[in-house]
């Protein structure tokens, strides 16, 4: 009896060692096979996914960054402040030289400046007058810098719009697709998927990008504008101290 027991152990365990030295190879080869290298996508070639609706977005795009690039230059230079302008100013009028005060104006040409040679240039009138004349001073200096910041303000407003153009005609291209492939394969819709993202994506992208632009180039403006009107109370205040 025992003999009998251990051929049969002896059967098994050899039956076990030839599955193990079976399995190995397969494990070996499952063990050492090598890894697939993830797929890369450019830039570009994601964009180019988007579709036609892509191009007018590039034009937004394009567009907005000169606007802010050309207005930020145009701002920035005309906010450089000149601490001694209107000590200059004050001493040429208590001393009676108004031509020399217009013409300091004038070299430095900045929206303050001009502003201050219109005032000076109406020196012997009402303060009214000279008031009024300096408000449309100011005001035209202040449009002159707005120049061609609508164009931000619109590109915010449509851009995301263009990008829900391109959505639904990606979502047009996934049904498209499914009814003549007459399936639901991801292979079948990814073409639809991509284009509606994408162009969602960068609708928004190109209309935050618009949006941030114009409201920073505002508050640039904002800020001149307030120093315009401390500059313009402080030339009037000259004015009335010889009648004090």
């Amino acid at each position: 009896m025992m003999s009998f027991i251990l051929q049969i152990t002896n059967t098994v365990a050899s039956a076990v060692a030839d599955t193990a030295a079976a399995v190995q190879p397969a494990v070996t080869g499952i063990q050492t096979a090598p890894e697939l290298p993830p797929n890369e996508i450019s830039l570009f070639s994601m964009v180019a996914k988007g579709g036609v609706i892509m191009i007018p977005l590039a034009i937004l795009l394009l567009m907005s960054i000169y606007v802010m690039v050309e207005r930020l230059l145009t701002i920035s230079k005309a906010s450089k402040k000149n601490a001694t302008l209107l000590a200059s100013v004050k001493e040429m009028i208590n001393n009676g030289n108004l031509a020399n005060a217009r013409s300091l104006c004038k070299s430095v040409n900045t929206p303050e400046a001009i502003m201050l040679e219109q005032g000076i240039s109406r020196i012997g009138q009402s303060m009214q007058e000279i008031r009024e004349a300096m408000d449309k001073a100011g005001s035209s200096e202040l449009s002159r810098l707005e120049k061609n910041m609508s164009i931000l303000n619109i590109t915010g407003r449509i851009a995301p719009m263009f990008g829900f153009i391109g959505t639904i005609i990606g979502v047009i291209k996934i049904f498209y697709d499914i009814s003549v492939a007459k399936t639901v394969e991801i292979e079948v819709i990814s073409s639809g998927l991509y284009q509606k993202m994408i162009t969602s994506g960068g609708g928004l992208v190109v209309g935050v990008i618009a949006f941030i632009g114009y409201h920073f180039l505002n508050t640039r403006i904002d800020k001149l504008a307030h120093r315009m009107e401390e500059t313009q109370i402080a030339f009037l205040d000259i004015l009335n101290e010889p009648s004090k």
